[in-house]
This record gives C-alpha cells, structure tokens and sequence, in this order.
C-alpha cells in the first residue's frame, strides 16, 4: 500500500482510474485527476503547498513533486508526462508537456502546451518555456521546434501509461 498522508487537515485526493505504486509517497494538499498514474517510489509532498495534477498524467519512478512554503504551489496539467528522477518544484507544468528524464523544473517556471524539457535539463526558476519548442541544457534553453512527430507522441504517450497501469490492477 502506498504511504498516503494526511498533512495540516489535507488528505490527499484522487480521481477514477488512477493507479499508485504501493511505495508511492502521496502527502497533504495534493489533488489528483483521472487516469493518472504515479509510479513506484514517486514523492507527491503537499505539505507545504497545494499540488494539482490533471487527468492522464503519469508521474513516473523516483519523481519528486513538491512546493515552496507560502510561495510557490504546483501545477500539472492534464496528458503531462513526468520523467523518470524528475525534479518539478512550485511551477507551472501545462498540458501535453514531457519532463524528461532527471530534468529539475524550479519555482515560478511555465512550461507551456506542447513542450519537451530534454533529460538532465534544468529549468531555472521564473523561465517560460513557449509552447511547442524543445528545451534542453543547463540551463534549459529553446533548442528547436518539436517536429510533429513529436507534438503525435505528447498526444499518445499519456494513453500508453494508462495502458501499463492496468497491467498491475489486481484481478
């Protein structure tokens, strides 16, 4: 069973459909749509701020997502793919956007629809990734427009990990 936490008077809250991994972490004010998943050893901390994730988001193995006290809440919008050891912390991740793996999205960012943050990138804090661009580097920079292949993929991706969910679903 996952470690789910109460925190200052928030339980958190999720939708239909939603798979966690039972060593998932999931604390305080965090809000979770449907469809969504949040894979093994993944840190979901609203103790110090509100988390809000959309539908078909998956948060993927050893993510942490946390906020900034009395500053900086976090925002994940809907069909958002968070990469494996991620780092997103009191931003703004909108809808149909990849976090690549290892990649550190810091307070106040945006990331915009239709975004690829590239792996082992960081996102300094109050950067604005626009929409439909590549970002890669340290620190994240505009690379190129995402081909659309690509803008296909940040469509697909978040119905495949719906897929991979079901496979744990006890029968």
């Amino acid at each position: 069973m996952a470690l789910i936490k109460k925190v200052r008077g928030f339980y958190p809250q999720w939708g239909d459909g939603v798979f966690i991994a039972e060593n998932a972490t999931l604390v305080g004010d965090v809000e979770i749509g449907n469809n969504c998943s949040i894979w093994f050893n993944a840190v979901v901390r609203g103790d110090v701020n509100s988390i809000r994730i959309g539908d078909f988001s998956n948060i993927q193995d050893n993510v942490c997502i946390h906020a900034t006290y009395e500053k900086t809440s976090t925002h994940i919008g809907s069909y958002v793919n968070v990469g494996h050891n991620a780092i997103v912390h009191g931003c703004m991740v909108h809808d149909h956007v990849l976090i690549g793996m290892g990649a550190i999205v810091m307070d106040r960012a945006a990331v915009q629809p239709y975004v690829i943050v590239g792996a082992g990138s960081v996102v300094l804090e109050g950067t604005i990734c626009e929409s439909g661009y590549l970002y890669a580097g340290i620190p994240a920079r505009k690379i190129k427009p995402i081909t659309d292949e690509q803008r296909k993929m940040l469509d697909q991706l978040p119905h495949n990990y719906v897929m991979y969910a079901s496979w744990f679903e006890d029968k």
